[in-house]
């Protein structure tokens, strides 16, 4: 994929920025486009040429989020270190706290949770190091890993993160990465 224009990721930015910024003064569902080009000092026709609406800017917040991470995770992945994948996934979550509390909250309504988990598990099927046990079907486990993930992540901060990184990495790594490997 050819790199955005500095002028597109300049835009998309600030609108991210207001999205995050919005969202955490009030619930996603009662911001309106308007309020958030408003924010982001980006013109009100200029958003429809970047997204259809506000759920499709939400999606691609995460989408950078889900991107990150996969970036962070694969190489503890790949080397088979599922505690170290666990601890530097949960040492993300912990410092980035705040800005994903408010993309959980905001995601959780109808298709978009859908849609995100289906962004995860598209970017499981496409790492070199996947490969689930002999019998289980490649998607099945990807979806597993990715519904599951997200579901630890949400539970952790939805409780204010009452457990250290270590432990939830050690839980990643046992309930949610191992069912899926190859023995």
């Amino acid at each position: 994929m050819a790199a955005l224009d500095r002028r597109v990721r300049r835009t998309r930015e600030a609108l991210a920025r207001a999205l995050l910024q919005l969202a955490a003064e009030r619930p996603f569902a009662d911001l309106t486009i308007r309020e958030l080009t408003s924010v982001a000092d980006v013109g009100y026709a200029t958003f429809f040429r970047h997204y259809q609406n506000k759920e499709e800017l939400l999606l691609d917040v995460l989408g950078g989020i889900v991107g990150e991470l996969a970036d962070l995770l694969q190489p503890s992945a790949e080397a088979g270190r599922l505690e170290d994948a666990g601890r530097d996934l949960f040492d993300y979550v912990a410092s980035h706290a705040t800005s994903l509390r408010v993309l959980f909250d905001a995601q959780r309504s109808g298709t978009l949770e859908r849609d995100l988990r289906a962004a995860v598990c598209a970017r499981v099927l496409a790492s070199p190091s996947f490969g689930p046990p002999p019998g289980l079907p490649a998607d099945l486990a990807a979806h597993h890993l990715a519904a599951a993930s997200l579901a630890l992540v949400g539970w952790w901060l939805d409780r204010d993160m009452p457990y250290p990184p270590a432990v939830m990495a050690t839980a990643y790594a046992r309930l949610v990465v191992a069912p899926t490997l190859a023995p």
